[in-house]
């Protein structure tokens, strides 16, 4: 693939999303992979990160997200297909597969990382993210389509069940996540409330429009938002066993 020039201002991320990349940053820097798949990329705004960093291929099935990362993944040299994991070509292995806040929305997870892991490169490594702890499933959960949240320990052992070994699982998110957990549930209480005075949509459509909510469109905002963050990416470093959100790295076995 011919990388294309690096677009001069990367999209913006949202406030949870710049949390999550201060630990999936320094994740890929460690692993140094030269080849990277991202299952379910959204709108593209951590796609266009790691595609400056490695050959790059997303797939991304919502139509309206893929319109939107489909640029802006273009413009940092990688390739994004508007189609599910199935479209990977055949026979394609990666040295880093990522799928970031994807597990939760899918009912069978276990067959899901069953499908992931052959698209790994034997030595490489699967990383994922996800929404942290069960107990604190809220408004927010059910309005975006997640089954579950998962405990450090739960998603250790899926991970392990698919036949990945070297499972790190890493909390992230206090104290910032815990604030804005609290407004995201009562925003969407009332977003539930209302869906369900007109007619609920189906599990199907809120899973789809979840990359969709709450994105900063301008990069003034983006800006902002980075700034604003920057601080609370350093505090969350100080309770690594407190927080919102997982994200676990695991190595398929070069044998």
């Amino acid at each position: 693939m011919t990388a294309a020039a690096p677009s001069s201002v990367l999209p913006p991320l949202a406030p949870r999303a710049w949390l999550r990349y201060d630990i999936v940053d320094r994740l890929v820097g460690e692993l140094r992979p030269a080849s990277v798949l991202e299952i379910g990329c959204g709108q593209g705004s951590m796609g266009a990160r790691l595609a400056r960093r490695a050959d790059y291929l997303a797939v991304e099935p919502d139509p309206v997200s893929f319109a939107v990362a489909e640029p802006r993944i273009a413009g940092s040299g990688g390739t994004v297909l508007n189609a599910d994991h199935t479209a990977v070509p055949a026979g394609r292995t990666y040295d880093l597969v990522c799928a970031f806040e994807v597990l939760e929305h899918l009912e069978d997870d276990d067959a899901a990382l069953a499908e992931w892991t052959p698209f790994v490169k034997p030595g490489g490594q699967l990383m994922l993210s996800v929404p942290a702890f069960q107990h604190r499933f809220g408004p927010m959960d059910t309005r975006v389509g997640h089954y579950r949240r998962y405990d450090p320990e739960q998603l250790a052992e899926r991970l392990e069940k698919a036949g990945l070994t070297d499972v790190r699982v890493l909390v992230y998110g206090w104290p910032l996540g815990y604030a804005l957990e609290v407004v995201r549930n009562r925003m969407d209480a009332r977003h539930l409330a209302a869906d369900a005075a007109r007619g609920e949509p189906s599990f199907e459509e809120r899973t789809a429009a979840s990359g969709r909510h709450q994105q900063p469109g301008k990069a003034v905002v983006g800006r902002a938002i980075e700034a604003a963050t920057l601080p609370f990416r350093y505090l969350q470093r100080l309770a690594p066993t407190k927080g919102t959100g997982l994200v676990a790295v695991a190595t398929r076995p070069a044998g």
